[in-house]
């Protein structure tokens, strides 16, 4: 995972460690195996797809989940930042590790009874899992399970997960 995902430290912010994803973006093997097994939460035991879409937040959510939806045969749906969709919305604010931010769906990306994936690069403090279920739900539908590629184990992003099934490909 080393040579896939390179430490940047004092980014975006001094005394945050960024972890950067590109080398694994630009290796097709690796890329493609990890596109794989963040859409293995998207199928049961049997490889049925259990899942009507995939969303992935802003932003590097948004380079993993939309191969991850094309993997499982499924429709993407993008979490952005406060005003960056073009139609109406609902909202949602929440902590980061390094601040405060408010994440928007469309109000109609996810169709009432939906079953939703989410994808994202880092579950960190979870804030940003925890205000995307609150949006899926204000839409009508429910989160199914969480995929992402590291998870920061010093930090509390579980909690932000709760009793969903989480597929985490590397813990840092």
């Amino acid at each position: 995972m080393e040579r896939l995902v390179v430490d940047v430290p004092d980014f975006p912010e001094p005394g945050v460690l960024f972890k950067d994803m590109s080398p694994m973006l630009a290796d097709h093997g690796a890329f493609t195996a990890v596109i794989e097994v963040l859409a293995s939460a998207g199928r049961d035991e049997s490889g049925a797809v259990v899942v009507d879409k995939v969303i992935g937040m802003e932003s590097r959510g948004f380079i993993l989940g939309a191969p991850v939806a094309l993997s499982l045969g499924v429709g993407f749906v993008p979490v952005r930042k406060a005003g960056k969709l073009p139609r109406a919305t609902y909202a949602v604010s929440y902590a980061l590790e390094y601040g405060e931010a408010t994440l928007e769906i469309h109000r109609d990306a996810v169709a009432p009874g939906e079953r939703v994936l989410l994808v994202d690069d880092v579950l960190a403090t979870g804030g940003t899992v925890a205000a995307t279920r609150e949006l899926v739900a204000l839409c009508g539908g429910s989160t199914h399970a969480v995929s992402v590629l590291m998870e920061i184990g010093a930090l509390p992003g579980r909690e932000g997960v709760g009793g969903l099934p989480l597929t985490v490909l590397a813990s840092v």
